[in-house]
């Protein structure tokens, strides 16, 4: 089969597509003709070489699958060849990930592809979906008529995010630029902050009242994360999907009893049937802001690191057609 194979850490040109052999088929396992595929930033962060001792080279990687099943092994029961499928493989796993024309998954990863996607759009929402239904739904038990914090509302997460919570019945203020105010507001967004011109604690606390926030989702860590309490009403909570590779000072979340958590997303077939009677109910939508074939995987990389392509800045994800 064709694969995307990362040959070393460091820039694109390590992503080189080469023939591998299809991986075998064990028991409770799927083989799935891969149709599409999308770059999220865990994607590029392994590839620069931030996880080396998770990765060993090669390696085929890669965080999402929309396709078809074209082999099941002992033991499965709830699919069968033909079937059309999406999910998240195994981050880390031993198998490979998603850059390539075939994946072998474990049953309890995988879900049927909502009827009314593509596999375009399949594929660009397992992991940033199961992300934000984790960070919203399963950590920060966001309630109807609070007030959530998105930071990077028009990214892959925000972009999901934004529609997630306001399907939960809250209210949402996110942070973007001010060439994306109309884009996030599209999706949902009650309140747009253009972090660029406006210091956005100073904006929430404006939006709010004074009274803060019930919920900061971060999406951007850093300084972000550090000022994320300042805008936190009492015993609110804060959930980052950023990695800390420096000490974070989070002093400010003393005075307002902040309550954190910091999510590495597991994968399960409960968060993905959710996010998929969601996404048939069309309560929730993906979101794509540039395509490529599979290889042009280097390209794929380098406009989601910029945030653009073609001069233009990217819209929710970067989408790769593997068949």
């Amino acid at each position: 089969m064709k694969a995307i194979v990362l040959t070393a850490f460091g820039g694109v040109e390590h992503l080189q597509l080469q023939d591998i052999p299809v991986p075998s088929v064990e028991a409770g396992e799927l083989l799935v003709r891969v149709v599409a595929t999308s770059v999220n930033p865990l994607d590029y962060q392994i590839r620069r070489g931030d996880y080396p001792a998770y990765v060993p080279l090669p390696a085929v990687i890669g965080h999402d699958v929309s396709g078809v099943v074209e082999r099941v092994g002992p033991g499965v029961h709830d699919f069968k060849p033909g079937d059309e499928v999406f999910y998240t493989p195994k981050i880390f796993g031993p198998k490979g990930g998603s850059y390539a024309e075939f994946n072998v998954v474990p049953q309890e990863l995988v879900t049927h592809k909502p009827r009314n996607l593509s596999h375009a759009e399949a594929a660009s929402i397992t992991l940033v979906g199961g992300t934000a239904w984790e960070s919203l739904v399963s950590r920060a038990r966001l309630q109807a008529a609070e007030t959530v914090l998105i930071h990077g509302g028009a990214g892959g997460v925000g972009s999901i995010a934004i529609q997630l919570a306001k399907t939960m019945g809250a209210r949402v203020i996110t942070t973007c630029r001010a060439s994306q105010a109309d884009f996030v507001r599209s999706l949902g967004a009650d309140e747009a902050i253009d972090y660029e011109a406006a210091d956005y604690v100073d904006q929430v606390s404006e939006l709010t009242g004074a009274r803060g926030v019930n919920v900061v989702f971060d999406t951007i860590g850093g300084p972000t994360l550090e000022r994320s309490p300042l805008v936190l009403a009492d015993g609110g909570r804060v959930v980052s999907i950023v990695d800390i590779a420096t000490p974070q000072n989070l002093v400010n979340a003393w005075g307002v009893n902040a309550e954190y958590h910091f999510v590495f997303t597991r994968q399960n077939r409960g968060k993905l049937q959710a996010l998929k009677e969601l996404l048939e109910r069309e309560r929730i939508r993906p979101v794509i802001g540039a395509t490529f074939p599979l290889a042009e995987m280097g390209a794929a990389h380098t406009a989601l690191e910029k945030g653009s392509h073609l001069g233009q800045p990217i819209r929710g994800k970067v989408v790769v057609n593997v068949a």
